[in-house]
C-alpha cells in the first residue's frame, strides 16, 4: 500500500446514531477512509474478512458477544489490522482484558476528533494510544493483567538519573507534566526534556510503557520481598 493512500478503517458499534455520527466525523479526515460499518460482532468478523481494513474502531458494548471477546476473531481474519477500543467503559478490568485480547489502544467515546484521528494514525503504525483518563489507570489494571507484556530487564531503569527515576514513577503514578513539574519544582519544559530522554533511554515509544515498566518493577519487588 502506497504511503499516501488513506487508512482504511471499519467502525464497530451498535448505535447507530453514534456509528453513522462517528463515520461522518471522520470522513473529514483526507487521511483516513471508513470501508465499513458494523452492530455486532458476526457482521464486523465478516466485513473484516472481506474488507481487510487496516485499523477497526470496536465498542466494548456488543450484542451477544462484546468487543473484547469478538477481537481475537477480528485480528483472526485481518491479521494486518490493529483493533482500537472505542468504549463509554472506564473499567480498569475491561482496560486490562482488552490488551490482554490484543487491542492497541483503548480511547474513551469523549475523544475528540484529533485524538482519535492521531490515535488511528499510531496505530497503523503499532503505536498505542490511550486516553488520558485511562492512562493512570493502566498500572492498576496491569497488575491484574501481568501476562499482557512480557517480563522486563532485571532493572530497566538502570541507565536513568536519580531525576529521571522521580519523573517516571510520578509517570506511573499518572501524573501530567505540568502535575510533575508542580511536584518537583522544577518547569515544565524541563519535564518535557526529561520525559523524552528517559523513553529513549527505556527505548520505548510512551509515558503508557513507561508505566507498565514501573508496575512491573515494583510487582517483582514485592515478589523478591
Amino acid at each position: 500500500m502506497n504511503s499516501s493512500d488513506p487508512i482504511r478503517v471499519l467502525v464497530v458499534d451498535d448505535h447507530t446514531l453514534f456509528r453513522r455520527g462517528l463515520i461522518a466525523l471522520l470522513a473529514t479526515q483526507p487521511r483516513l477512509q471508513v470501508v465499513g460499518e458494523a452492530g455486532d460482532a458476526g457482521a464486523a468478523e465478516r466485513l473484516a474478512a472481506e474488507l481487510q481494513p487496516q485499523v477497526v474502531l470496536l465498542d466494548n458494548h456488543l450484542p451477544g458477544v462484546s468487543g473484547v471477546q469478538a477481537l481475537p476473531a477480528l485480528k483472526a481474519a485481518a491479521p494486518g489490522c490493529q483493533v482500537l477500543m472505542l468504549t463509554m467503559s472506564e473499567s480498569e478490568a475491561d482496560l486490562g482484558a482488552a490488551l490482554r485480547a490484543g487491542a492497541c489502544g483503548y480511547l474513551l467515546k469523549t475523544a475528540d476528533n484529533a485524538e482519535l484521528t492521531q490515535a488511528i494514525e499510531r496505530a497503523v503504525r503499532g503505536v498505542s494510544s490511550f486516553s488520558a483518563e485511562m492512562a493512570g489507570k493502566l498500572a492498576t489494571a496491569f497488575r491484574h493483567e501481568a501476562e499482557v507484556v512480557a517480563p522486563p530487564p532485571p532493572d530497566p531503569f538502570a541507565t536513568l538519573s536519580p531525576r529521571e527515576r522521580e519523573i517516571v514513577e510520578l509517570i506511573a503514578r499518572g501524573d501530567s507534566n505540568k502535575q510533575i513539574a508542580r511536584e518537583l519544582g522544577i518547569a515544565e519544559t524541563t519535564v518535557k526534556i526529561h520525559v523524552q530522554h528517559l523513553l529513549r533511554k527505556l527505548d520505548i515509544d510512551s509515558r503508557v510503557q513507561a508505566a507498565v515498566l514501573v508496575t512491573q518493577q515494583q510487582q517483582q519487588q514485592q515478589r523478591a520481598g
